[in-house]
């Protein structure tokens, strides 16, 4: 049974007495080893959870009485929301056999994660996952570093002159009439608006612009 605060992570009565450095363990805890080091081994429920302020069991309610049932990103706002936030344990059975009832009496709610019903099912991979999620997100989340520099927006000059030189090739390959241009320009300058070209792609539409004044060259007169 795994029992998961905001940092730690406690195993009661695991299955292996070296757990902390089974070889699966370690392999499943890649990018994560500083967690399972500090992890820490207990023989009882109680153990895991002395401390504790608030424990959320990750089970059905059982069928006699219970904790409520909640929806875990509700619950955890209004638990961080509090003007104490209280030390909050999420409790976790084994993946074959789940919580026993006399567990989830311990705890001071029941966490159901929305599903579809067809498809409720999820293992304890899955719901650990989901839960360590949501409780990050409720405590503020973490930003997200963009991985690429943010192109530079073409201004209006750059497109203007987009749209002069296509409007040259567009008219040596036959495609634009001069006599008759419609509104062809004024629609592509709106398409272009639009899209908020970035330099690279003007200069990109640019040489597309270049490549069909080459050909109509190399095809001689229409």
């Amino acid at each position: 049974m795994k029992v998961m605060g905001f940092r730690d992570l406690v195993l009661v009565a695991p299955r292996f007495a070296d757990v902390l450095c089974h070889e699966e363990a370690v392999a499943m805890a890649s990018g994560a080893a500083d967690i399972l080091a500090r992890a820490r081994v207990v023989p009882t429920l109680a153990e895991a959870l002395d401390g504790v302020d608030f424990v959320c069991a990750t089970a059905m309610t059982p069928r006699d009485f219970g904790p409520a049932t909640h929806e875990p990103r509700a619950l955890f706002a209004e638990l961080a929301a509090r003007p104490a936030a209280p030390r909050v344990a999420l409790v976790f059975g084994s993946e074959r056999y789940g919580m026993s009832n006399e567990d989830v009496y311990r705890c001071h709610a029941v966490l159901s994660i929305p599903t579809n019903p067809d498809y409720g099912s999820l293992n304890l991979s899955q719901a650990v996952q989901l839960l360590a999620y949501e409780l990050r997100q409720a405590l503020g989340g973490f930003g997200v570093t963009p991985r690429a520099p943010e192109a530079s927006r073409a201004d209006a000059r750059a497109v203007q002159g987009l749209l002069e030189h296509l409007q040259t090739a567009l008219t040596e390959i036959g495609y634009l009439d001069p006599a008759a241009p419609k509104k062809l320009m004024p629609r592509l300058n709106q398409l272009f608006n639009r899209a908020a070209l970035t330099e690279e792609e003007v200069h990109i539409l640019r040489g597309i612009a270049r490549q069909m004044s080459k050909t109509a060259a190399a095809a001689g007169p229409r």
